[in-house]
């Protein structure tokens, strides 16, 4: 019997085997053991299991995921990356120690001064009411908007963009709503800001003003379908809708959203996981803000002069 022959009848005699116990493999095979870390189970983003999570720091302000919004992550599960974002808000807190990003909101009255190198003096200063904050981490930024020679103006800025000089907030205050998209078929007094605009300054420790506003819009056609929206800073939606409108508005409409619990919670980013953002950043934020107000002070305060 030659060697391939007693190959064959071994393989046979081990089939065999392998009927009669079930698939179970015949006790002198060795089933070849495979290294462990080839199934290293991938860590979560964040583990709320792990007691080091749950401390929360009582120091951090209450108010301080609506001043610093750009540094949760995007509760979208899919797009998380716990490495990326932790050196997201590395390069972040870097960036605020070289340019001053004071606090803002939509809104706002902003002045941003970027470096231009087809501009004149190099640089090129726009002022504008900020209409949205969009995106989260390194990438966040906010849309100005400005009519200037009777033409709308927007612009789209990066907050962490190093081409930026300089942000001045001229009038910090917040509006009814979320966004001012609907500025954009409004009539363009509401839209229209001198560009040597002062700034006015709220004194320290003061809350921030709620404009209460409520704009116009021009007739139709708008850019959307502004009465499918719940604004409380339009005044006169209804003005230019008529029946099939408003009928075609109400058969779209989800009242019950405001009572889905999982909807919202897939929006937002649970209040563990923020607790353990802002304490990794709040010492150096914290930092950053006293030497702000100590620059200020430096600038308000003039020392006397020897007559």
């Amino acid at each position: 019997m030659n060697i391939s022959s007693r190959i064959h009848q071994t393989i046979n005699q081990c089939l065999i085997i392998c009927k009669r116990n079930k698939g179970a493999f015949p006790r002198f095979y060795v089933k070849p053991k495979i290294p462990q870390f080839f199934y290293t189970k991938p860590k979560p983003a964040f583990d709320i299991h792990n007691p080091k999570n749950r401390v929360v720091n009582s120091i951090i302000p209450p108010d301080f995921r609506h001043v610093y919004p750009e540094f949760l992550p995007d509760p979208k599960i899919e797009w998380r990356n716990p490495v990326r974002e932790k050196l997201e808000r590395m390069d972040m807190l870097n960036r605020r120690k070289q340019i001053d990003i004071p606090e803002f909101y939509v809104g706002s009255i902003l002045a941003v001064t970027t470096s231009d190198p087809h501009a004149a003096g190099k640089t090129s200063r726009f002022v504008g009411i900020c209409i949205d904050r969009i995106y989260t981490g390194i990438r966040s930024g906010f849309i100005l908007r400005n009519v200037i020679d009777h033409q709308g103006i927007e612009v789209d800025y990066q907050m962490y963009d190093p081409t930026i000089q300089k942000i001045e907030v001229l009038r910090l205050e917040k509006r009814l709503d979320e966004k001012l998209y609907y500025l954009r078929d409004c009539y363009p007094e509401y839209s229209t800001f001198d560009e040597n605009m002062e700034a006015e300054i709220l004194p320290e420790g003061a809350s921030v003003p709620v404009n209460p506003i409520q704009v116009r819009l021009k007739p139709r056609p708008w850019l959307e379908r502004w009465e499918r929206q719940d604004l409380k800073g339009v005044s006169n939606v209804l003005e230019h809708c008529i029946e099939k409108h408003l009928r075609k508005a109400k058969k779209v409409e989800t009242p019950w959203e405001k009572y889905d619990l999982m909807k919202q919670y897939r929006r937002t980013i649970p209040e563990e996981e923020q607790n353990a953002v802002y304490s990794e950043v709040f010492s150096e934020l914290h930092q950053l803000e006293l030497m702000r107000k100590k620059l200020k002070r430096k600038k308000v305060f003039m020392r006397p002069k020897k007559a």
